[in-house]
């Protein structure tokens, strides 16, 4: 409950940063459209040419793009933002300030900043995910929701692991920024299912970025394509990567030296 609380007051202390920057929501709804508007005439090209694509019909497709849109929104909500701000702070030392509070000192930098104008990717998401569940009709049941929701938690924990062990590559070397460009770029693949790519970048975008983990599984969940296997593949792979992201966050920290060396 205490991290809740603090959740809360990081997002209450956002929403009056950014409140003082209105034209940024305007921008960021355009911004928001726009790739929306690209994303599905790119499927209605496609679809006007067949009527599956590597087995995803019409309807599932809108599904993955909403899911797309949801994770996405996700990560530039609070996890971009502040891992972002914490491999700033490490450079400057200002880490230290950080450090010497009471509270769990990864916690605070995981949360503390909020982009709250990626609730408009969010609410796109979740408008072009009830679009397409409304078409796939009585197709979804309650079984398969449950199994989304899931995924969903798994993917996004999955994701937020494995971005603070590249953050936390910042104990070791000057700047890392590229490295978290690279992981955006290919999250664009995450677009499209994974079944869609050559085995070699399948296994990339599984395993090495898990890309298909925040995107393509929790469709899948949603169009009754996860297998049992799948499942708790994922979920191994989201508690193995959370140990792994903490191991590497108490192993930089043994590097850190602060400002004041």
């Amino acid at each position: 409950m205490n991290y809740l609380r603090l959740f809360g007051v990081y997002f209450r202390l956002s929403v009056m940063g950014e409140l003082a920057y209105r034209v940024n929501f305007y921008v960021q709804l355009f911004q928001s459209l726009v790739e929306l508007a690209t994303a599905l005439t790119g499927l209605a090209v496609i679809f006007s040419y067949t009527d599956n694509l590597a087995g995803w019909n019409p309807n599932e497709m809108l599904a993955l793009v909403g899911v797309y849109f949801i994770t996405g929104g996700i990560i530039g909500l609070v996890i971009q933002p502040s891992l972002e701000q914490f491999i700033t702070s490490v450079r400057d030392g200002t880490l230290d300030f950080t450090l010497v509070k009471p509270e769990d000192a990864q916690f605070l930098m995981s949360f503390q900043v909020v982009n709250i104008w990626k609730l408009i990717d969010i609410v796109m998401g979740f408008a072009v995910l009830i679009t397409a569940l409304i078409r796939l009709g009585s197709k979804v049941g309650a079984g398969q929701a449950v199994n989304f929701g899931l995924m969903l938690a798994t993917g996004t924990v999955i994701i937020y692991s494995f971005w603070v062990i590249l953050a936390s590559l910042s104990f070791w070397f000057v700047r890392v920024e590229n490295i978290l460009v690279i992981f955006q770029s290919m999250y664009e693949a995450g677009r499209w299912p994974i079944s869609l790519y050559p085995g070699w970048l399948r296994f990339a975008l599984t395993f090495i970025v898990p890309v298909a983990f925040a995107t393509t599984v929790p469709a899948e969940a949603l169009t009754g394509r996860l297998t049992g296997n799948t499942l708790l593949g994922a979920m191994a792979a989201a508690c193995v990567l959370l140990a792994v992201s903490r191991l590497c966050w108490r192993m930089g920290l043994q590097r850190y030296s602060g400002a004041s060396s």
